[in-house]
C-alpha cells in the first residue's frame, strides 16, 4: 500500500509509471469490504448474524436509556440558550438568519422537538411529568447519538469484520464521554452521525464495485446526500477530503473496479448541492451570511480565554500554538477514557499498522489525520469537538480486545464450548467497566474522570468549561431569586442565561450585567451580587475570582456531584470597595 500512497502524492512524477507497475505486483486485488486476514468472525459472539443483531439492538436500548435519562436535569448552557432562542424565533416569525453561523438542520429538528413537547405537555396535568425545555431541545441530538451505535457497528463490520464492529458499537453505547457528548444541544454529534453514514455508503459502494455490481454508483449518490446532511449540520467542507483521500489510494491498483469518472463526480456534487439547499434553506438568507462573516472574523468570541488544568490560555482559533496547548486532546484521552478502553486502545494501535488487518484501515488513518492535525494546533479548543473522533478510540480498542481475546482463549482453552463461553465472559467483563462508569457518572457524564486522572486532580479540574457547561445555572439562579432584594443587579459571565432562568422564577426585576465589563462592575452597589461559575474563569475576571474565593464567604452555592459548580456572593461595604478597586 506504501507505493499506492506515494503514487497519490506524485501523480505526474517521473516515477509514475514505475510506481504503477510496482503497485500491480505488490498490492493485493482485495480492498475494503473483504474480511481482513487478522480477524475473522470466529469469536463466538459474532459468529451468528442474528445474535449480533440482537446484541446491537439491546445496546441501542441501553444507549438510548443512558442518553435520555434525566436529560433535562442540567440547566441550559449559554450556547444552548442561543439554540432555544432561535427555535422560538422560528416558531414565532418563521425562518430567519438568527444564529446563522450554524446551519439549519439541527435547529429545525429542535423546533420540531420543542413544538412536540409543548403539545404533549398540554395533555399532562402534573408539572413534574412535563417534558422540560432542556430535554426537548437536547432530544434530537440524543436520538441521533443513540443510532450512531448502529452506524459504528455497520461501518466497522464493513472494514474489519463483525467482531470488531460489534465490540465498537457496544463501547459507543456505554462509554461515559460518548454519552456526555450526545446530551448537549450542539451540532457535533450530528456531524459524526452523518459522517459515519457517508463513509458507510462510500465504502459499501467500493465493495459493490469490486464485486461487479453494476448498481454500485447508487451508494455514491447516497454518500453525496449524507455528506450534504453533514454540511447542513455544521460547515465542515474539509471533511470531504477523508473519503476523497481514501478513494484516491485505490485508483492506481490496476485491478480496482471502483472508478468515479468525471461525469460521476459532477453528479455527486450536484446531488450534494441540491440536498444541502433542501436541508439548509436559511443559507439563502442575507442575514445568515452576515452572521457567518461575524463568526469567521472571531468578533463573536465573548470571552478572552479558556481554563485548562487550572491555567488560562487565549481562546481564538487563530492563536494557534499560542492558544490552548496542543496537548489538550491527548490529556482528554488519558483522563476521560475508561481505563480498560484506554489500555486496549494502546494494544490495538500497533495492530492498525499491520497490513494483514486489511486495506480498510487506511480510512482510519485519514480520519485521524484530517482531524488531529488541524485541531491539535489551532488555538481555540472545546472537548465536544472530540466527538468526531471518539469512535476511532473505541474501534481501535475493539481491535485490541479481539486480538487479546483470541490470544488468551487459544492459550487457555482447547474445548470449543469452553472457548465460546470464554469469549462471552471476556466481552461482558470488558464492556462492564465503561457501563459501570456511565451508571455511576449519570446524569453528569461529562464530569467523569478515570482513576488515572482523579489521582492527579479532582473531577472538574481539567476542562471545567466543558465539564460543567453552565449545568448549575438554574439552581444558583433559584437561590439568588430567593434572597435578592428588589431590583438588585447581578454580575455574572452569562447575563442572558441568568436572565432566562430568573424570568422563570418570576424575578423579572433583577438586572444582569457582564462580570467582564469593568464599567458595569464599578456601578454595583451594596446588596448587589457577583456569581462565580466554574468553567467561566477568564483573564478579565481572574482578579475578582481570586479575591472573592480567598477573602469572602459565599451567600449560596450550587453543587454537582459534591463539586461546587457556582458560588453567589452578596456585596457588603468591604467587598464592594475592593471589587471596585479591582475593576479600575
Amino acid at each position: 500500500m506504501v507505493s499506492s500512497v506515494c503514487k497519490s502524492f506524485d501523480l505526474k512524477g517521473i516515477f509514475g509509471g514505475i510506481l504503477k507497475k510496482l503497485s500491480a505486483q505488490i498490492l493485493p486485488t482485495t480492498t475494503a469490504g473483504t474480511h481482513p486476514q487478522q480477524f475473522s468472525d470466529d469469536l463466538f459472539f459474532a459468529q451468528n448474524a442474528k445474535i449480533a443483531a440482537a446484541v446491537v439492538a439491546i445496546f441501542l436500548i441501553i444507549g438510548f436509556a443512558l442518553r435520555v435519562g434525566g436529560l433535562g436535569i442540567e440547566s441550559l448552557s449559554e450556547d444552548e440558550l442561543n439554540k432555544l432562542e432561535t427555535v422560538q424565533e422560528y416558531r414565532t416569525n418563521g425562518l430567519s438568519g438568527k444564529n446563522g453561523e450554524h446551519p439549519f438542520l439541527m435547529k429545525g429538528m429542535q423546533t420540531v422537538s420543542v413544538s412536540a413537547a409543548d403539545r404533549i405537555n398540554e395533555s399532562i396535568a402534573s408539572s413534574d411529568q412535563k417534558i422540560s425545555q432542556e430535554a426537548a431541545l437536547r432530544f434530537p441530538v440524543a436520538l441521533f447519538g443513540t443510532f450512531t451505535t448502529l452506524l459504528i457497528f455497520l461501518l466497522a463490520s464493513e472494514i474489519f469484520g463483525r467482531s470488531i464492529g460489534l465490540v465498537s458499537a457496544m463501547l459507543w453505547a456505554v462509554e461515559p464521554m460518548a454519552i456526555g457528548f450526545d446530551r448537549i444541544a450542539k451540532e457535533d454529534s450530528l456531524v459524526l452521525f452523518f459522517f459515519l453514514l457517508t463513509m458507510l455508503f462510500w465504502i459499501r459502494g467500493q465493495t459493490a464495485a469490486e464485486r461487479g455490481d453494476p448498481r454500485w454508483a447508487w451508494y455514491a449518490w447516497a454518500a453525496a446526500a449524507s455528506f450534504a446532511a453533514l454540511m447542513a449540520s455544521k460547515y465542515y467542507p474539509h471533511l470531504l477530503a477523508i473519503p476523497a483521500a481514501y478513494y484516491i489510494i485505490f485508483q492506481y491498483i490496476p485491478a480496482t473496479r471502483w472508478r468515479m469518472e468525471t461525469a460521476r463526480w459532477v453528479k455527486f456534487i450536484v446531488i450534494m448541492g441540491v440536498t444541502f439547499l433542501i436541508l439548509n434553506p436559511t443559507i439563502l438568507l442575507p442575514d445568515t451570511w452576515r452572521e457567518m462573516l461575524k463568526f469567521s472574523s472571531e468578533s463573536r468570541i465573548g470571552h478572552d480565554s479558556y481554563e485548562f488544568m487550572g491555567a488560562q490560555y487565549p481562546h481564538r482559533l487563530t492563536a494557534w500554538l499560542n492558544g490552548v496547548p496542543w496537548t489538550f486532546y491527548f490529556v482528554f484521552i488519558a483522563v476521560k477514557t475508561s481505563l480498560p478502553i484506554l489500555i486496549l486502545f494502546l494494544i490495538g494501535l500497533p495492530m492498525m499498522f499491520k497490513r494483514r488487518l486489511g486495506d480498510g484501515r487506511f480510512f482510519i488513518f485519514f480520519w485521524a489525520f484530517m482531524w488531529f492535525l488541524p485541531f491539535t494546533v489551532m488555538g481555540g479548543k472545546f472537548t465536544r469537538y472530540f466527538t468526531f473522533v471518539e469512535p476511532l478510540l473505541l474501534i481501535i480498542a475493539a481491535v485490541g480486545f479481539c486480538f487479546s481475546a483470541k490470544w488468551i482463549v487459544s492459550k487457555l482453552f482447547v474445548d470449543r464450548t469452553a472457548a465460546s463461553f470464554a469469549h462471552v465472559f471476556l466481552l461482558m467483563t470488558f464492556v462492564a467497566f465503561p457501563l459501570y462508569n456511565a451508571i455511576t457518572a449519570a446524569p453528569h457524564f461529562r464530569i467523569f474522570t478515570n482513576s488515572l486522572g482523579s489521582g492527579m486532580a479532582p473531577p472538574g479540574s481539567y476542562f471545567p468549561h466543558d465539564e460543567f457547561y453552565d449545568a448549575a445555572t438554574r439552581e444558583i439562579v433559584t437561590k439568588l431569586s430567593a434572597i435578592a432584594r428588589p431590583d438588585a443587579v447581578v454580575a455574572c459571565e452569562t447575563p442572558a442565561l441568568f436572565k432566562h432562568y430568573a424570568q422563570e422564577t418570576g424575578r423579572k426585576d433583577l438586572t444582569f450585567v457582564s462580570l467582564s465589563d469593568p464599567l458595569k462592575v464599578s456601578a454595583l452597589r451594596i446588596d448587589d451580587f457577583i456569581v462565580l461559575v466554574e468553567g467561566r474563569r477568564y483573564f478579565s475576571n481572574l482578579a475578582y475570582t481570586q479575591y472573592l474565593k480567598t477573602s469572602a464567604s459565599a451567600a449560596a452555592e450550587a453543587r454537582i456531584r459534591d463539586i461546587n459548580a457556582a458560588s453567589l456572593y452578596r456585596l457588603n461595604e468591604e467587598t464592594l470597595t475592593e471589587i471596585k478597586l479591582l475593576a479600575r
